[in-house]
């Protein structure tokens, strides 16, 4: 497995087929949030932070000069003393952006307000030029006193925060290189089917791949990472060449499409048997994706059996691989929202159906092109809305799920 097993000894309940509610509840109810986990900082973005990081020396660790010109001491004017030299009162020493400023200076002159002279003597000194401004130096100006931005042990990132781009930078100027996140899921992707074609137009027989250019960017935008993923023939032998573990790559979930069915090319089934693992879902009362299933195997891992039909697909993902991709990363389980239906939608003899919709006037309607095998509906959706069996009025308010990507 990924980052640490997710399993639970709860029995699930496995009745067939699971109301599109026991469903959710299984998919969230099977698992346990992985454990969380040190990653370097590069590894880190877009990850919740486990555990308040702190600072492991204080920020800046050493006084610090702000500005390009000369560290001095005393009133003008000065001695000048090799640089980073202890300064007596009345020397001054070089110094540049983000140098140490020595020991006994009392403020940094500005490059533009002194001007290198000569004394009586002939010997070097610094005076104040003209760009100097009234009452300059004064005592402390121009230094960045150490721990000025945090001291020692101070907390920097509280836990629970989603990591940016600028929280990596404030942990590598804290001296830190790791960095403790919330697991993540783990996700390898299996695709199958003999007939899928990945490129060019296919033939009569044949279907184009819709699931390699989108569904790891889904599983994603779900809290998922995709560690892998592998095409599977059409036999029970590459099934389960595809569900075994990888070494490099080590997964807490597998994501296949098709081979849910219970045809003659259909072995996904039939590898989870043999490879010992359980059923917690065997199949959804809804429509689309109704041959959506979660297995649990020996070794922990979960697998999300997706049907071969693009819409179909996704549906089964949102319903499945959502509630379970959340729980193993310590999220909350995804919510539904109540939209208002746009269209009177007729009494359907069957399970619940989840329609893709718009919003229009901010009324929900179906989309047109639906169907499981299409997607030209889901790409117009701005949600999908799940109508019970005996249809809906104009207006009435009815549950959806939210897009990922929305």
């Amino acid at each position: 497995m990924g980052e640490g097993s997710g399993r639970q000894d709860a029995e699930p309940d496995v009745r067939l087929p699971h109301s599109w509610d026991e469903a959710r509840e299984t998919a969230f109810g099977c698992a346990q949030p992985l454990p969380p986990h040190a990653v370097t900082l590069a590894q880190a973005l877009g990850r919740k932070l486990g555990a308040d990081a702190a600072a492991a020396h204080d920020m800046p660790h050493y006084a610090s000069s702000a500005m390009d010109g000369w560290a001095v001491s005393g009133s003008p004017p000065w001695i000048l003393a090799d640089a980073g030299t202890r300064l007596a009162a009345g020397q001054a020493s070089p110094i540049v952006t983000g140098g140490a400023i020595p020991p006994g200076a009392k403020a940094v002159l500005r490059s533009e307000s002194g001007l290198v002279s000569t004394d009586a003597e002939g010997l070097p000194v610094l005076v104040l030029g003209g760009g100097a401004r009234p009452g300059e130096p004064k005592n402390g100006v121009h230094i960045r006193p150490a721990a000025q931005e945090a001291a020692l042990d101070e907390v920097l990132i509280k836990a629970g925060t989603t990591l940016n781009p600028a929280h990596l930078a404030l942990a590598a100027l804290g001296g830190l290189d790791e960095l403790t996140v919330l697991g993540a899921p783990a996700v390898k992707l299996v695709f199958t089917g003999d007939e899928v074609v990945e490129s060019g137009i296919p033939a009569p027989g044949e279907v184009r791949d819709a699931f390699s250019p989108q569904l790891g960017a889904v599983v994603g935008l779900l809290g998922g990472m995709v560690v892998g993923q592998q095409r599977a023939g059409d036999s029970l032998a590459a099934m389960l060449d595809a569900l075994e573990d990888s070494v490099e790559d080590p997964a807490d979930v597998v994501v296949t499409t098709g081979a849910t069915g219970h045809s003659r090319v259909d072995f996904l089934r039939e590898a989870i048997t043999a490879m010992g693992g359980k059923f917690l879902i065997n199949s959804i009362a809804m429509r689309p994706g109704h041959p959506t299933l979660l297995a649990e195997l020996p070794d922990g891992r979960y697998v999300v059996g997706l049907p071969g039909n693009p819409l179909a697909a996704m549906i089964g993902l949102l319903t499945v691989g959502a509630p379970l991709l959340a729980k193993l990363g310590s999220r909350p389980a995804p919510a539904t929202i109540e939209v208002a239906c746009g269209t009177p939608i007729k009494e359907y003899a069957g399970p619940t159906r989840l329609m893709p919709y718009r919003l229009v006037y901010g009324l929900a309607s179906p989309t047109a092109h639906s169907d499981s095998a299409m997607m030209r509906g889901m790409a117009a959706a701005d949600g999908v809305m799940l109508v019970p069996p005996h249809g809906a009025k104009m207006g009435e308010m009815l549950r959806a799920i939210p897009l990922p990507w929305k």
